[in-house]
């Protein structure tokens, strides 16, 4: 097993007055409505069938390898966590590659960039060769993505939907003005399975910033490949939300383009690994061989217990505990007895979340908490959320680092890597035993409005990764926050130099800062 060497918004809310001055304004809102094309009114269901994985795909190339890693561990699945960025982009791109029967792929962001072009292509060139591709994604983030889903989906063997759409595709932000209950609950899920036999779940989305791949600011994050018993609970999980009532074929929501049109679009995806960005990014990631050593049975697994936990999909109408993935991961898991190390970007415990982190603390559990900076985090009113939380974290004295935004603490970086880095992992390991990796933030909106997806891994080997991160990568990358006597925050890193105290924020601007002091009172935790 690799080690783990990590380089390291919202429910039902009144938007207009309750008292009308006239009904001119009742008559403005439908007349606006119908102009912009935006209504709550969606397609029909009726005609759109139901599709379900592929029962047996054992004898692909990948089904092979599969049973013969597989009988040594009877009932186990076998996990390979990949917290490098390229061999996490050369392994999906390669078992797309490999693919002979099927490809599942379930996004809440994919953009149109050089990472999103060279994975949209390998899903046309499978597609090209038989294979059957669903690709699943939230329609939140596909803005300017229209045309090329509509060019997918007009492929015979790939079958594209958009959870939980928007009928505006010009204006979208209009289409919460009028429809914000719906909306504002989302498919945070990321998965990628190929012929039902591998599964790569974690907190990547697709894009460059996802996998260094020569932007400004790249995140950090973690994935697993995953074989094995899983894969066939990541299956069955991909289909709930397939099948779902929020999952509509994407011809019915975007326009329709020529074939002309099409052949452009095929054409501009086919030729993105010869433009100088792909080039350079492409060149790095051909030397993983992740995909070959998976399929020559070399691939170094770890066999042990995996459970999937997930929302349903009908937890954009309900958050009934009975849909909640938070319930079955605790149930899964356990309560922390002795130790909790906790990674997640947007951290908004909440005041029920922060008395139970608190109240564990007290009783013993020795908690240590990697979340952004206000530097390195890119949604304000979620660091907001947390800061107004981080002095009662600190006082039960649980351990926080915030992570900083420039990777030179970590000594050179690859030549087409970024030079700074914003946290996207969402993981944890409780007591040495028990590891979390997947797409769960710990703020409301994981909880309560979007759905999500992610592994309980029965590893005291991937705990211990993760324990032996926080004591020796951590106190690098990251800020400590502390309380000194006075009860006032202060941070502090230790470089070559020597250790360095700030007493405020360190790398934000005062505007920054005053901001989030502003967002902190403001009554949007819910909604984080």
């Amino acid at each position: 097993m690799p080690n783990l060497n990590l380089p390291l918004r919202i429910g039902h809310t009144r938007l207009w007055p309750k008292t009308r001055p006239a009904a001119s304004l009742s008559s403005l809102l439908v007349a606006a409505n119908l102009l912009l094309g935006v209504g709550c009114t969606l397609p029909s269901l009726e005609a759109r069938p139901t599709m379900l994985s592929l029962s047996d795909t054992s004898e692909t190339r990948l089904g092979n390898a599969v049973i013969t890693l597989g009988r040594a561990h009877p009932g186990k699945s076998g996990v390979y966590p990949l917290a490098g960025a390229e061999d996490a982009f050369a392994a999906r791109i390669g078992l797309a590659a490999a693919a002979e029967r099927s490809i599942d792929a379930q996004y809440y962001i994919w953009h149109d960039d050089v990472t999103g072009k060279l994975l949209f292509d390998a899903l046309c060139k499978a597609a090209d060769r038989g294979v059957r591709v669903r690709l699943l994604l939230d329609d939140n983030s596909t803005a300017g993505l229209d045309p090329t889903i509509a060019a997918l989906a007009a492929h015979p063997n790939i079958y594209v939907r958009l959870f939980n759409p928007m009928r505006n595709r010009r204006a979208r932000w209009t289409n919460y003005l009028f429809d914000f209950s719906r909306l504002n609950h989302r498919m945070h899920n990321k998965s990628f399975t190929v012929d039902e036999q591998v599964t790569v779940i974690g907190g990547r989305n697709i894009g460059d910033e996802y996998f260094d791949a020569g932007v400004t600011v790249a995140f950090t994050d973690l994935d697993v490949i995953a074989i094995g018993p899983v894969v066939s609970e990541a299956s069955y999980s991909f289909d709930r939300f397939w099948n779902s009532s929020s999952a509509y074929p994407a011809q019915t929501i975007v326009p329709s383009i020529s074939l002309e049109q099409r052949v452009q679009l095929r054409t501009a995806l086919a030729a993105t690994g010869a433009e100088p960005a792909a080039k350079s990014y492409l060149q790095a990631v051909r030397h993983s061989e992740l995909v070959a050593q998976l399929q020559e049975r070399r691939l170094s697994f770890e066999w042990v217990d995996v459970k999937l936990v997930s929302d349903s999909p009908v937890k954009v109408f309900s958050a009934s505990r009975e849909v909640l993935l938070l319930p079955q991961l605790l149930e899964l898991a356990g309560p922390p007895s002795s130790q909790f190390d906790v990674i997640s970007p947007y951290l908004v415990p909440g005041e029920v979340g922060t008395a139970h982190l608190t109240a564990l603390a007290r009783r013993g559990v020795h908690i240590r908490v990697l979340t952004n900076s206000l530097a390195s985090n890119d949604v304000a009113a979620v660091h907001a959320g947390y800061a107004k939380r981080r002095k009662d974290l600190l006082r039960s004295g649980i351990m926080v680092y915030e992570l900083k935004p420039r990777l030179s603490a970590t000594g050179p970086a690859p030549e087409h890597s970024s030079s700074s880095a914003a946290l996207h992992a969402k993981t944890f390991q409780i007591d040495g035993v028990h590891a979390f990796v997947g797409s769960f933030n710990f703020d409301p909106r994981s909880a309560k409005l979007n759905t999500e997806l992610g592994l309980v891994i029965e590893s005291p080997a991937l705990a211990r990764q993760l324990q032996s991160f926080f004591d020796t990568q951590v106190p690098r990358l990251a800020y400590q926050v502390e309380l000194e006597k006075s009860d006032k925050l202060e941070w502090s890193e230790t470089t070559a130099g020597g250790r360095t105290v700030y007493g405020d924020e360190p790398g934000a601007s005062a505007w920054r800062r005053t901001m989030v002091g502003f967002l902190s009172v403001l009554p949007i935790e819910w909604l984080l």
